[in-house]
């Protein structure tokens, strides 16, 4: 009988080693952290049967746990910028086309990205590996982001470019990319869950802002219960990023929101990525303290709007890198 010692944290990965002949599992990390480590290993779906019920009925299959996989640089303007954050070992390279955005590109600054970050990676089409999560059927949002994680976890091995669009028409979203070749897309505004896939056949990020009361830092107690419940199939991951309290629009504040509200969404088997605030001086923190799936970051590693500081980059990509080796020794 084989046994596999490490990486399992998920239902997902039982059921992935089940079908490769793998007998038996040591699982460690998720039931130290769980609260019940009874409901933790149901969860695991240590039979073939729950499993199949747990996908197809809105269960993940237990906390997500694995740690930091993913590194964001959004706000780049230039291939330039964009060329130092691949180098520095960035997954996902962002490019803003909101109106509003002081970092807004226009379609050939978005190329000119895309075309340095293909030549970086060396392919000359988008990422594609997504696909076998939307031919997976499941009906279970949870299930569906924990394999979308994974495959993207995948796929950006080498970089890829991400387009953030606001509140903007789904053709112009299209448009934009097929003209630029966008691996992803990222929608920041009031378009729902639904808009995810609406987007010209990319892969989409929802973000979701979590409202943050400027005077306690807090946010409301029942924010995970919404967002859970506020889950679809469509999206292909979430981030979220920091709205503050009597604001009409979220993003873009360079204020922290209330990390445990990551820590809870993953322990309910939601993997994310947390953005706002992040900074050269803080992203170690929230690395080792949170253990989110992804960080994101722009204004904390800049120069000015739209212009990077490359020593911020580097040492903001390598700082988020290191933290998860760390945080992830003893489990």
């Amino acid at each position: 009988t084989i046994c596999a010692l490490s990486g399992m944290s998920t239902a997902r990965d039982v059921h992935r080693y089940r079908g490769i002949g793998v007998g038996m599992c040591l699982i460690g990390e998720s039931l130290m952290r769980a609260a019940d480590p009874q409901v933790a290993i149901a969860n695991l779906c240590l039979d073939p049967a729950d499993y199949e019920l747990a996908t197809s009925s809105g269960g993940a299959g237990g906390a997500y746990t694995a740690g930091t996989k993913i590194v964001k640089v959004c706000g780049l303007t230039n291939a330039e910028d964009a060329l130092v954050a691949c180098r520095a070992g960035a997954n996902l390279i962002g490019v803003i086309f909101a109106e509003k955005s002081k970092r807004c590109v226009t379609a050939e600054q978005a190329k000119e990205v895309v075309e340095a970050v293909r030549a970086f990676g060396e392919r000359t089409k988008a990422i594609s590996s997504l696909e076998e999560g939307d031919k997976a059927g499941t009906s279970s949002p949870l299930a569906k982001l924990s394999t979308s994680a994974a495959l993207l976890e995948e796929a950006t091995r080498r970089p890829a470019v991400v387009g953030v669009f606001q509140n903007q028409d789904p053709d112009f979203i299209a448009e934009m990319v097929q003209t630029c070749g966008l691996d992803l897309v990222q929608l920041h505004g009031k378009e729902g869950m639904e808009a995810c896939s609406k987007t010209g056949g990319a892969p989409a990020i929802r973000v979701v802002d979590i409202e943050t009361d400027p005077d306690t830092g807090k946010a409301s107690s029942a924010a995970v219960e919404h967002l859970v419940a506020s889950l679809t199939t469509d999206p292909a991951a979430i981030l979220l990023d920091t709205s503050i309290k009597g604001e009409k629009e979220g993003g873009g504040t360079g204020v922290i929101f209330d990390w445990s509200i990551a820590e809870k969404l993953q322990a309910e088997g939601l993997p994310v990525i947390i953005a706002g605030g992040l900074t050269v001086e803080n992203v170690k923190d929230a690395v080792g303290s949170v253990r989110p799936w992804g960080v994101d970051v722009s204004s904390g590693v800049e120069a000015s709007p739209g212009r990077k500081d490359h020593g911020k980059v580097k040492s903001f990509v390598r700082g988020a890198k290191e933290a998860a080796i760390e945080a992830s020794k003893g489990f």
